[in-house]
């Protein structure tokens, strides 16, 4: 069964940078719709950005458009999450989703995603 693995989190002030990765252990991510997804203390699951598998486009929250964007990396069997001009708002656990079969438009939609990675705290101070 697939395992994924985020890194990257960390303490950053307002308007820093932050590169999240998401590896498949012992596993190729190019077949899969990767998804990334966060929620803040006391507030649902978002979904943030996902890169389908399909065509490789990608797709993003509103309130992240221009500030985000994610990549595959096929050779290191990774996905990646620039983000940058970060917000306190932006503080969270972000989660790394993986789905075998393709999403269209309901791709923010956690339930349709079938791996789920351990999380990493990304925590944006003022």
């Amino acid at each position: 069964q697939l395992q994924l693995v985020e890194s990257g989190g960390g303490l950053v002030q307002y308007g820093g940078s932050l590169r999240l990765s998401c590896s498949g252990s012992g596993f190729a991510l190019d077949p899969y719709t990767i998804g990334w997804f966060r929620q803040a203390p006391g507030k649902e699951r978002e979904g943030v950005s996902c890169i389908h598998s399909s065509d490789g486009s990608t797709d993003y929250a509103d309130s992240v458009k221009g500030r985000f964007t994610m990549s595959r990396d096929n050779a290191k069997s990774t996905v990646y999450l620039q983000m940058n001009s970060l917000k306190p708002e932006d503080t969270g656990v972000y989660y790394c989703a993986a789905r075998g079969r393709e999403l269209g438009s309901a791709w923010s939609a956690a339930r349709w995603y079938n791996y789920w990675g351990q999380g990493t705290q990304v925590t944006v101070s003022s």
